[in-house]
């Protein structure tokens, strides 16, 4: 009773403040309003908006924790409209109202929640709203990302969007690698997607922050990737940063600590182990290899890594100007010891508005600054095969090595004194400054106008001490590199955006100018310092040795520049019927004199069958919207301004006598093709969107076609008819297949609890249909040629032939043991025998392409807390394990250390190690790759404060026998695990999210 007293009282004391406030408050905000969900559950955060429709001057303000929001200061008069957004929902506007001094204006709102239909999604030069686009884009949000210890932009879309192959290492310098529907180039780094930062093409990924990134697009068919043109095959990713805000200012901090350790290794033999094996086979390992130790290798080299992440973000704006700024660092530590990443990027931007909102400039400046500890690339494989029979350390404190064993690069080292003697370093500073203006010309009408620099500074660092195996005798080695590479862009463009009564058209028609200037640097060395202290900060304490010859590497400096003119016409009739056209003609100074031009067009429609009024009645469907395109984009990565020139340098094994001394001779090392050109990717895409039940159920599914062409390939031809025996030329063919389906549903939906759901499915079949021409004949070309200990005569382990997969392996067919336990092997008849080792008896065994790629998704949230797993996989891939075929060599086993499923093995075997079909694995998996637990306070207002814990790489099914089944697809030899491959990680992450 008591308490229920003290209520009331409480409650008139509250009503009488309000009265008597009111006439107050009335006079100082003459707006005041209320912003509600349709179930009538106030909405905080909503941007609110007042504009004169007379003068065009607006004010901005947002809705408190309970959805209340208010104007001070708007001018008497009017007509006003209130234009309301927030994300996730439909904007909606008010329009009509007049202020008049003395009189409150009172407005009460429902916001509908923005179905995928209606959101919009960035598309080349411009926007567009999910149900006008007619080719296939795949959108992601920043809370779909995956999250985890994140050091590169491409980890946040691994295994979200559906036909998208990203493969990653636990490396912090490795950055992953991207596949878009399968590969489309035979040439090394020509298969990754071209990426749009903020509508500045071609920009580094590395400029960007992942906290600062608002949402990715995808652009996967030639329909929608052909305003790119000659750059576009490979897919193109538009990322939007976050920019200047409007309205009062926000602060957002967020921060994440991390602790990553070693998810997986190879089981190999112990010191005991090894001394056992060797002794039940009659054999022993000499002084200098055994000195009873009994040392794990892997151990000694890996560490738990500790990473720390954060990033502060800050935004506002008034009636004529917004800006925005954030800063983000990251340091993440390598679990293998010396190795790891530190990267601090700072962004600014502003946004200016002038003459009533006609004129709209931009400015954004983005600094990225980023260390690289790396680590001697011999000690991937020491840390297995080193003998666990010796220590880290001789009895005097130096490291045990074994001089007579240590020669050339890719010897026997100890991996410790690899790490402890040998530095590795890299810095590289990026500057990005771009300007835009958007002048308003027409009602409909906008000219807009981009100009941006990159500049690009590297410096790379290395240092061999006097007590390292690699650089014996130096007595200390340094080796420096500083390259300078600068991008310039401008962009100029018109959008025309009409509406005729039914009639709906978009326009646009552009002009683009690019110039890459790269290589502007230099390289050197010095040997024989007196002391390491220094490492390489003062090569010119360097002595030499009198016969010392510096290494100036093979920098040159090369400008290659692109110009373009585009266009494309967008029509929809009543928003049923939609067309799309775009060309673009590229110019490039990379290719042949007689091949410099090229067009690149793509025509595609869409159906919303949805809006027909045949379905009126079919209550279950909320959009339905059938799409079908074809174009062609194209594909210059990896050239350069001397790519298709006859270049001239130094010929090993010729000289010739000047003055007194023998001098290296200088010839052609690449041929002149004056009718070299672009790869060229033409794309049929049939698709169909979906959302039914109200939006419960929403999807995407894709059938597509992809042939490229023009494939460039090193050929062999005649030295009577070129100066060089190799030419690059245009000759091949290849197709990728596929069908994509993307599912989104929300199966429960509370006030308290909802639960999300996505899974994504993709499967592509890859073919090499073609690899000669009327000029240029080949049956196949073999690749991979990682080699096996003892194994000669192999040109290749995979193959590239007409008919078959990229990808395609080519080995041995093992076929057992015989009764000594030796390895046999298959000839073409069947027939086994340990003599069927020579490459005439290779033959196809599998392929690295994958049958099935998915994703699956899961949100739950209850009150203020939630949850999200993530699980991603492959499905018939096969792996060749040629770093376990190199481990499992029992002959070798008193020189190296051997695999642990080696002690099964006769020590007579000396063919055990061959590559072969015994070693090639199904790469398959499944991964629970993320699961996190948050909880939000709300603390006043809009300030909100999220604490979360995460794990990533949870936990892996696999029947892989290697360190893990995620092994890199890209480039030329896809699918290989050799001896090379950096440890993944599994980690555990805390972190916090705090909005003001």
């Amino acid at each position: 009773m008591h308490s229920t007293k003290q209520k009331l009282l409480k409650s008139l004391l509250c009503l009488g403040i309000i009265c008597s406030v009111s006439p107050v408050f009335a006079q100082e905000s003459p707006v005041k309003g209320l912003v509600r969900d349709v179930s009538g559950q106030p909405l905080p955060g909503v941007t609110v908006k007042a504009e004169n429709e007379n003068t065009r001057k607006t004010a901005v303000t947002t809705s408190s924790s309970k959805g209340l929001f208010s104007f001070n200061g708007l001018a008497m008069g009017g007509p006003y409209r209130f234009i309301f957004t927030s994300i996730g929902y439909q904007a909606d506007t008010l329009s009509g109202y007049t202020l008049t001094a003395g009189q409150q204006v009172a407005l009460n709102i429902k916001l509908k929640e923005q179905s995928n239909a209606l959101q919009e999604v960035t598309i080349g030069y411009g926007k567009s709203k999910r149900n006008q686009i007619t080719g296939s884009v795949t959108s992601i949000k920043q809370d779909e990302f995956n999250r985890g210890v994140v050091s590169s932009p491409g980890q946040l879309l691994q295994g979200k969007v559906a036909g998208l192959n990203i493969t990653r290492s636990g490396n912090p310098n490795d950055k992953p690698a991207v596949i878009l529907r399968g590969p489309s180039s035979f040439r090394e780094g020509a298969q990754e997607p071209f990426y749009v930062i903020d509508g500045v093409p071609g920009a580094s990924i590395d400029l960007v922050a992942p906290d600062d990134i608002v949402s990715m697009e995808v652009l996967k068919d030639a329909s929608s990737t052909a305003i790119y043109g000659s750059r576009a095959a490979n897919g193109v990713i538009m990322i939007v940063t976050r920019n200047a805000g409007k309205g009062l200012g926000k602060l957002s901090y967020s921060a994440y600590a991390a602790s990553e350790s070693i998810s997986n290794s190879i089981q190999m033999a112990t010191g005991d182990q090894l001394r056992t094996y060797l002794k039940d086979n009659g054999k022993v390992l000499d002084k200098v290899s055994d000195n009873g130790s009994n040392t794990n290798w892997l151990d000694e080299v890996t560490r738990t890594g500790f990473s720390h992440n954060h990033n502060l973000n800050f935004n506002g704006g008034g009636e004529n100007s917004s800006y925005g700024a954030s800063l983000n660092y990251l340091d993440n530590q390598g679990i293998i010891k010396t190795s790891g990443l530190e990267r601090f990027i700072a962004r600014a931007n502003m946004e200016q508005r002038l003459f009533d909102n006609r004129l709209k400039l931009n400015i954004n400046l983005t600094n990225s600054n980023t260390t690289n500890d790396r680590i001697a690339p011999q000690v991937y494989n020491n840390m297995f095969t080193y003998l666990p029979t010796v220590g880290v350390y001789n009895a005097d404190g130096t490291f045990y090595e074994d001089p007579t064993r240590t020669t050339g690069t890719g010897g026997y080292y100890n991996p410790v004194a690899l790490l402890e003697n040998n530095t590795y370093q890299g810095k590289t500073n990026l500057y990005l400054i771009n300007g835009s203006a958007k002048v308003n010309i027409l009602n409909g009408l906008d000219f807009n106008a981009m100009v941006s620099m990159q500049s690009e500074q590297i410096n790379e660092n290395l240092y061999n001490n006097r007590y390292s195996m690699l650089k014996q005798g130096f007595n200390g080695y340094a080796e420096r590199s500083s390259i300078k590479n600068t991008q310039k862009v401008f962009e100029g463009y018109f959008n025309y955006d009409k509406n005729f009564g039914d009639h709906g058209l978009k326009l646009l028609a552009g002009y683009s100018w690019q110039e890459n200037r790269n290589g502007d640097g230099f390289q050197t060395s010095g040997q024989n310092f007196v002391s390491d202290d220094l490492l390489w900060n003062n090569i010119g304490l360097s002595n030499g040795n009198g016969s010392t010859v510096v290494n100036y590497g093979s920098i040159y400096i090369s400008t290659l520049r692109l110009i373009s003119f585009y266009g494309r016409a967008i029509y929809d009739y009543k928003g049923k019927y939609l067309l799309q056209a775009t060309i673009r003609r590229d110019g490039s100074s990379a290719f042949g004199v007689n091949n410099r031009w090229g067009m690149f067009p793509s025509v595609s429609a869409g159906w919303n069958i949805d809006r027909e009024s045949f379905m009126s009645n079919v209550s279950f469907v909320d959009n339905l919207k059938l799409r079908a395109g074809y174009g062609v984009s194209g594909n210059s990565v990896g050239f350069d301004a001397y790519t298709a020139r006859l270049v001239y340098g130094a010929q090993s094994g010729s000289y010739f006598y000047s003055n007194g001394k023998w001098l290296t001779a200088i010839g052609p090392i690449q041929n002149d093709n004056p009718n070299l050109k672009w790869e060229r990717t033409a794309t049929v895409n049939i698709g169909l969107d979906f959302s039914l039940f109200k939006n419960k159920l929403s999807g995407t599914l894709d059938f597509y076609n992809k042939k490229t062409t023009d494939l460039i390939a090193p050929y062999q031809v005649s030295t009577t008819q070129y100066p060089f025996n190799v030419l690059t030329a245009n000759v091949g063919e290849m197709t990728n297949k596929g069908i994509e389906l993307s599912l989104n549903t929300t199966p429960v939906k509370t006030n308290n609890f909802s639960w999300n759901t996505a899974i994504n499915l993709s499967h592509n079949k890859n073919e090499i249909t073609s690899i000669s021409n009327d000029l240029f004949q080949a049956n196949e070309f073999y690749t991979a040629n990682v080699g096996g200990r003892g194994q000669s005569g192999a040109l290749g382990y995979q193959v590239i032939k007409e008919g078959l997969p990229l990808g395609t392996f080519y080995t041995l067919r093992y076929a057992g043991k015989d009764a000594n336990g030796k390895s046999t092997f298959y000839d073409k008849n069947g027939v086994a025998s340990t003599a069927n080792t020579g490459f005439e008896h290779f033959t196809v065994t599998g392929s690295a392409q994958p049958k099935l790629l998915y994703g699956w998704n899961n949100t739950f949230r209850y009150k203020q807390f939630d949850f999200n797993f993530f699980i991603r996989g492959v499905y018939g891939n096969k792996i060749l394990n040629a770093t376990i075929a190199d481990m499992n060599a029992p002959i070798y086993a008193f020189q190296t250390n051997i695999a642990a499923q080696t002690l099964t093995e006769s020590i007579n075997d000396d063919k055990a190690q061959f590559v072969s079909d015994r070693y090639l694995e199904s790469g398959s998996y499944l991964r629970l790759d993320n699961a996190t637990l948050g909880y939000t306070f709300k603390i006043k207002g809009t300030k909100t404060l999220r604490v979360y814990a995460s794990g990533n790489n949870l936990f892996i099914i696999t029947k892989y026998k290697g360190v893990d089944p995620e092994i890199n697809m890209a480039g030329q030899t896809p699918g290989i695990d050799y001896r090379n491959f950096y440890p993944k990680t599994r980690s555990a992450i805390f972190g916090l999210n705090f909005n003001l």
